[in-house]
């Protein structure tokens, strides 16, 4: 009789025949959800938040690093990096780990594969969160630049300096983007939570510049023309849209999802940014396990 080898949880999933991914299972229930991290090239390590909140509402979750992120395999084929290719993926992590009739949780880009995933494969859902995502880069984009156009006019003009050289990597640059975007825009905590710090310290740059382009201000990459604002209505699962007011996502942009998505519910963090799930997280997930517990005990309509 063989003896059940013990891994605290960790499973190496097997994707494209060839790679292998990541995976970690917290707490032990029959309500599961797996997490779709940000990016893309960003880690599972923002969500270690979700340990304090999740198992102890009954909550069974999932980490998951993608294809070239932190714990899984990082090839060096550009070719991979595409939205289809990473939607893919997360069919085959889903089916490795057995999960059907599970809640999608996905953040930023993960958002974005979750909308994707949804899309096609929303037969094996139970529901789906989109946190701090839009329906479309374009959509995405201008907000973002709404944003930009606050700044300072000096600001932006230094932006625009390094921007026509190509120096995205200038000190001052740098610099500037993390003053006025991020620590207004990303997260609003001041000194950053450590594990926003060590995903941004493991962030694989090639999958990132790859897929967005240099920066959140300069989007060149694959998934530039990624649209899906008149394909979301076709999901019909239960779904939870949460958005931070001080985002990088327009709030109206994620009410207006609210309204063609037909079972949704939209939760402003009033106090948040684009981790509102730290610098509003008693808002977050008050909000994130409502929505479960709604599912579960199956209040509709859910708005």
């Amino acid at each position: 009789m063989g003896v059940e080898i013990k891994t605290g949880g960790i499973k190496l999933v097997q994707v494209d025949d060839k790679y292998n991914v990541w995976t970690k299972k917290i707490g032990n229930s029959s309500t599961k959800m797996l997490t779709l991290h940000g990016g893309p090239g960003a880690t599972h390590e923002y969500f270690e938040c979700f340990e304090d909140f999740l198992p102890q509402a009954g909550i069974e979750f999932y980490y998951y690093d993608q294809l070239g992120s932190a714990y899984s395999d990082q090839p060096k084929d550009k070719s991979l990096w595409t939205v289809e290719r990473f939607r893919e993926e997360v069919e085959q992590v889903r089916a490795s780990l057995g999960l059907d009739g599970f809640y999608l949780y996905g953040q930023s880009w993960g958002g974005m594969l979750g909308i994707e995933y949804a899309l096609k494969y929303q037969r094996h859902l139970k529901a789906l969160i989109i946190s701090n995502m839009t329906a479309s880069i374009a959509s995405y984009v201008k907000y973002v630049n709404k944003l930009r156009q606050k700044f300072p006019v000096k600001i932006r003009e230094t932006l625009k300096k390094y921007e026509t050289k190509g120096e995205y990597d200038a000190p001052e640059y740098q610099e500037v983007v993390f003053k006025k975007l991020y620590t207004k825009h990303f997260c609003r905590l001041d000194p950053w939570p450590d594990p926003i710090m060590r995903m941004f310290k493991h962030l694989n740059t090639e999958v990132y510049n790859t897929v967005n382009g240099p920066n959140e201000f300069v989007v060149t990459g694959t998934y530039k023309e990624w649209d899906r604002w008149k394909e979301i209505q076709a999901i019909k699962v239960p779904t939870l849209l949460i958005v931070g007011r001080h985002d990088t996502m327009s709030v109206e942009d994620i009410q207006e999802m609210g309204k063609r998505i037909s079972n949704s519910r939209v939760a402003i963090c009033e106090k948040g940014a684009h981790f509102s799930m730290y610098d509003d997280q008693q808002t977050y997930f008050h909000e994130l396990l409502r929505f479960v517990k709604d599912v579960e005990t199956g209040k509709v309509p859910l708005r």
